[in-house]
């Protein structure tokens, strides 16, 4: 069961305020001497808090002792998966200490998107789009567990890709809606201009009042009077990065999976910069599933290598994929000075 509340350690960071300025807190620490003391006891806590707004400081996932009791009480075996059972043991993988960024890396399969979903659905995070769950996913996040160093806002989400096709095909079908009308608000026009009408009674008046306006107005007119604009539409990568940057707000947490697909690589540069300044100046908490080394490379974020047993934080530079870039760019290095001449 996941408790909510903060930890008795978030209490020091609650008496000083979580946008503190150190003048004003070494002002307090002369003449508040338990303010003092409480730091003095504290202090790796409020070194690790001097920046950053962090909400989920440890996330705990089911043990092989867990996954054992769970099985051994399973009386149905008709099942070919028991998804996500069975996925983190093998990694190693117990429990993550949390930054304001951590990143999850990992090659495809490597469970990323899997440890986003199950941290979500124990934590009752805001979705949009469904995704890819089974019936033992309640079962599995009940074993799970979270602890807080200050309460989790209401507006923390995960935001996932699927979200923003979702949100590109409601823009087409509201664009194609609007087509439609104005099709049928042409042959409308072309009807009312046309026709051979009669006023013979008040009810007749709009259909006076639309024949008038039909004979005054160009076709065009006519129609842009009575239709909305289509909404406008953006590549996919634009639509991407609108969305991210559309849906973040300040002070909450955030889980993005893998929010780089689409995005060319000066993007994706552009999507890193806002994220580290929301986790800086806004309170902002993210947890992200990525391939990107412009993510990656986010000053100070958390990287957990997934690809390894036991999984561990590594530094991006010694990630396979980054490597990969690395000795690729090294390769054609003549080739880029040749062009610079």
């Amino acid at each position: 069961m996941v408790d909510r509340r903060p930890t008795a350690a978030s209490n020091l960071v609650e008496t000083v305020g979580a946008d503190f300025i150190p003048a004003r807190l070494a002002v307090a620490c002369i003449w508040n001497p338990s303010l003092r003391r409480a730091i003095h006891r504290n202090f790796y806590f409020f070194i690790l808090n001097l920046s950053a707004m962090l909400y989920l400081s440890e996330f705990r996932f089911a043990g092989e002792n867990d996954e054992f009791n769970f099985f051994t009480a399973q009386r149905r075996t008709c099942y070919d998966s028991y998804y996500p059972f069975q996925v983190f043991p093998d990694k190693g993988l117990r429990a993550l200490d949390f930054a304001d960024i951590t990143i999850l890396y990992g090659g495809n399969g490597s469970g990323k998107t899997t440890a986003l979903n199950v941290i979500a659905e124990t934590l009752r995070l805001r979705r949009g789009v469904p995704f890819n769950s089974t019936s033992f996913f309640p079962a599995y996040c009940r074993l799970c567990d979270a602890h807080f160093l200050h309460a989790l806002p209401a507006e923390s989400a995960i935001l996932t890709s699927d979200d923003v096709f979702e949100t590109m095909l409601d823009l087409r079908a509201i664009n194609e809606g609007i087509d439609r009308r104005r099709d049928e608000l042409f042959a409308e026009a072309q009807d009312a201009k046309y026709s051979k009408f009669q006023l013979r009674s008040l009810d007749d008046y709009d259909r006076l009042k639309q024949v008038s306006e039909a004979r005054r107005l160009s076709q065009s007119r006519y129609v842009r009077a009575r239709l909305m604009d289509n909404a406008r539409t953006y590549s996919n990568g634009e639509s991407a990065f609108r969305f991210f940057t559309g849906r973040i707000r300040s002070g909450a947490l955030y889980l993005l999976d893998e929010p780089e697909n689409s995005l060319a690589p000066a993007l994706q540069q552009e999507l890193a910069d806002f994220l580290a300044g929301a986790a800086r100046f806004d309170r902002c908490q993210f947890v992200i599933a990525t391939h990107s080394p412009f993510l990656l490379a986010m000053p100070g974020a958390r990287v957990y290598d997934l690809d390894s047993a036991p999984v561990r934080p590594r530094r991006w530079t010694e990630l396979p994929n980054v490597r990969v870039y690395y000795e690729w760019f090294a390769a054609h290095a003549a080739e880029f000075e040749g062009d610079a001449e």
